[in-house]
């Protein structure tokens, strides 16, 4: 049976209110783009991860939203017509929707995501790469940390070339992933050598995809919410953002061992000069990585 979408287009003003009157109305999702992207009027929305915009949305959008049957559709755009907010919006269509195989169309998406040409990211769906001699099975979930964003490959091309790795079995020493989201990190770590690792989170939900992911990639840690991460660490990673990574700077090196490592993601280029000064009490970070306006920033205490 195919679904229907109603596709309408509305000002700022009414985006917000449209969204909930059609979810009110049984739809089954709505999603809002730029009604003018890919045009010379298309507008970038830009803001700092974590926090609002600077804007609160396109000049002109677009509402797609997906019904169970043409009747419902139907009967949800003439309902919306109806009201007095919809003034300035415009009905542009109401069509049915292929049927697809929505879960081999969303799976299309996530491929496999090289970190050095020896260490991948593979989705379970997918086959490793023949050059890949160091995998990480993980596939998209609740958790942040997936393999695609550029601070988490930072982290990961990090723990792949710390110094000393052909030299020893385990450079990395006692290592703790604070801030988990999906435990990548930590399982990182233990596939190029940690064997005592503990993954932290405020989130149940990322604890709870942590524990999955490890034991669908055969590692052990150690995971619960903050208060398991103890003592010290050789190896001291976290990829969160740039705001906590300041309120949590004197928390951060205190678990860092002497003579080990503290490794942060999360930062934008700009934001350097203000970690810098945040962490100079207990340390001396510098820039290690930069990729797509992202940094990586580490220190040795």
């Amino acid at each position: 049976m195919s679904l229907f979408e109603v596709i309408l287009l509305a000002p700022v003003h009414a985006v917000e209110t449209l969204s909930e009157a059609l979810d009110a109305l049984d739809a089954l999702s709505v999603s809002v783009e730029d009604a003018d992207a890919q045009t010379p009027a298309e507008q970038a929305l830009f803001g700092e991860p974590g926090m609002p915009p600077p804007k609160e949305g396109w000049e002109r959008s677009r509402l797609v939203s997906l019904f169970a049957t043409e009747a419902l559709a139907r009967d949800a755009a003439s309902v919306l017509a109806a009201q007095d907010f919809f003034a300035g919006c415009q009905l542009v269509a109401i069509n049915p929707v292929p049927e697809q195989d929505w879960v081999r169309l969303t799976q299309s998406q996530f491929k496999p995501v090289e970190i050095t040409p020896e260490f991948w990211i593979v989705p379970t769906w997918h086959q490793p790469p023949v050059q890949a001699k160091q995998v990480i099975r993980l596939d998209p979930g609740l958790a942040f940390g997936t393999g695609t964003h550029p601070t988490t490959r930072m982290c990961l091309r990090w723990i792949a070339n710390i110094p000393g790795l052909a030299a020893s079995p385990n450079p990395l020493g006692r290592v703790l992933d604070y801030g988990c989201g999906s435990g990548i990190l930590a399982i990182g770590a233990a596939k190029f050598g940690a064997v005592d690792i503990d993954a932290v989170d405020i989130d149940e939900a990322a604890v709870g995809a942590t524990r999955a992911n490890a034991e669908a990639n055969h590692v052990s840690l150690h995971v619960g919410l903050p208060d398991k991460a103890v003592g010290t660490y050789q190896t001291v990673l976290a990829n969160i953002l740039a705001t906590p990574l300041r309120v949590l700077a004197p928390l951060l090196c205190s678990h860092v061992a002497n003579g080990g490592n503290l490794v942060l993601a999360g930062i934008l280029a700009r934001q350097a000069d203000e970690l810098k000064n945040a962490y100079a009490p207990y340390c001396r970070l510098q820039i290690q990585d930069e990729e797509e306006g992202w940094i990586l920033m580490t220190a040795k205490l």
